[in-house]
């Protein structure tokens, strides 16, 4: 597969975007930025969201997954449904309700300034870091593929496709996104699909004769029954439930979208149907990760989990024509979640931490600190995508689950807490309860799992026996995040008083 040659539909892929954002940019303000002037449609909001939810580690890790986790992560996905309609029913009229821009500013309605801000703190920590995390390992799949082969210095290839990214994103902001994404997500499930077909007719079968094999080879197992597993299939239902009203409901870059919907019922049917594909498309990516492992044993291939599928793809036994759609597919999984998260980013800092939106400055100054802001974001970006090259482990996709479960432990636990009673919090406190909440949580993770730290971050904690004598070797999965948010109402509730009502 001619580097060359890619690198050309990569570079084409980017001229049809800045083409999308051009067009949907034009006569754009801070609402179009914002909220894309409420206005819209939620069919095209609900498709693109597939690219937002799935991005280019569920492309790369997931299919990867399969050969030591089975069908596992599917519990996962139908612990999801669980917390759309969480969503459906619970968050999106009360944002509706609120007529909110940012969702962070339903903290600052309930609880004040203190609780705003500790909640757009968390989100842009979580955002910054698992969005540039996604980016570092697409970047380097294109490095080892395209760029490298051209001469092309990765901290370039990182520049340009930031600054790319910033290009198509500077002006129209969700009201552009709202349309690449749904041209993303289109690239990245045809791709999905032609590599599914491609590979089974190379082993002379098809899709019910690679599920038999699959299931012969224990890949297709769903539901695993071991209570002291990680992977538990209650843990992760749980886990999935909660991460989803996290990572979904509580999340600036989703929300985002979906409160530009036109009316409340709009968005509910977005997220709704948006779930329900998501199920589906998730199962291909597994299905896709059975027939990889199958491919890779009968041709006696072995590499890392993420190296399987571009390896495959990018092999010389295929035409050029996989190699390409793997490349635009791999791509267009990425952008959904990266565009989006600079985008939301950059508007949590301007309306919550900067409070833009209850400034007196005209629109055009608006404007002015709103781009300053998009541009610094790029930048940070970059340092953080150096970081993770540096760090150079590709494992760090492991840590960056762990580390979202931390960050959104707290939103989960002041949104929870907000919605569920009606009492009031001490300002001082707020934000040392958001802070111990995680660590606690943090420090228990580590005595259920030390072998995970020593082997991830080659830390010897010596914590083995400690583990298993306390906990019986009871090791947290996908419900840490459940944990962390109920360390974080538990300490919430301790600082609170009921509220007075004066008749």
């Amino acid at each position: 597969m001619s580097a060359s040659l890619l690198f050309i539909f990569v570079i084409a892929y980017f001229l049809v975007l800045l083409l999308v954002a051009w067009y949907t940019g034009r006569n754009s303000n801070n609402e179009s930025f914002f909220i894309g002037n409420k206005n819209s449609n939620w069919m095209l909001v609900a498709f693109g969201m597939i690219g937002t939810s799935l991005s280019g580690v569920t492309f790369v890790s997931v299919p990867g997954g399969v050969g030591t986790g089975n069908f596992y992560y599917f519990q996962i996905v139908l612990g999801y449904l669980l917390g759309y309609m969480v969503i459906a029913f619970v968050l999106i009229p009360l944002y509706y309700r609120l007529n909110l821009t940012s969702i962070y500013t339903y903290l600052a309605k309930r609880f004040g300034v203190s609780a705003h801000k500790a909640g757009a703190f968390f989100f842009i920590l979580s955002r910054l870091v698992g969005a540039t995390a996604r980016l570092y390992l697409v970047i380097s799949i294109l490095q080892i593929f395209i760029f490298d082969k051209l001469g092309i210095a990765f901290e370039i290839t990182a520049l340009v496709i930031l600054l790319l990214i910033l290009l198509y994103t500077f002006e129209g902001g969700v009201k552009t996104i709202i349309y690449t994404d749904t041209l993303q997500t289109t690239g990245m499930l045809a791709g999905l699909v032609i590599c599914i077909i491609v590979i089974i007719r190379a082993m002379n079968l098809d899709f019910s004769s690679a599920l038999g094999l699959m299931s012969e080879k224990g890949y297709t197992q769903i539901f695993n029954t071991d209570v002291k597993s990680g992977a538990f299939f209650l843990k992760q239902m749980i886990g999935g439930a909660f991460i989803a009203i996290a990572m979904t409901g509580l999340d600036q870059e989703m929300m985002q979208k979906n409160i530009s919907v036109k009316n409340m019922r709009d968005s509910q049917k977005n997220i709704l149907s948006f779930s329900l594909v998501l199920v589906l498309v998730n199962f291909l990516f597994l299905f896709l990760g059975g027939i990889l492992y199958l491919y890779a044993e009968s041709r006696n291939l072995k590499m890392a989990p993420d190296d399987l599928f571009p390896t495959i793809a990018l092999s010389n036994e295929f035409s050029g024509v996989i190699g390409i759609v793997f490349i635009i597919a791999l791509i267009s999984a990425l952008f959904p979640s990266v565009d989006g998260a600079i985008t939301s980013i950059t508007s949590s800092f301007c309306l919550d931490i900067l409070g833009l939106n209850q400034n007196d400055a005209s629109e055009k100054e608006k404007k002015r600190i709103r781009l300053k802001v998009h541009f610094s974001f790029a930048v940070v970006f970059f340092i953080m995508v150096l970081i993770f090259k540096a760090i150079n482990d590709k494992l760090i996709i492991d840590f960056i689950l762990k580390f979202a479960s931390i960050t959104y432990g707290p939103l989960l636990g002041l949104f929870s807490f907000g919605i569920l009673t009606n009492r009031v919090l001490n300002q001082k406190f707020i934000w040392a309860i958001c802070i111990i909440a995680p660590l606690l949580v943090l420090g228990i993770d580590i005595l259920c799992s030390p072998e995970w730290y020593e082997k991830k971050l080659h830390l010897s904690l010596g914590l083995k026996t400690i583990s298993e004598t306390i906990f019986s070797g009871y090791k947290i999965g996908m419900e840490l995040i459940l944990i962390n948010g109920i360390f974080t109402f538990a300490g919430l509730y301790f600082i609170s008083k009921k509220l007075v009502v004066v008749n």
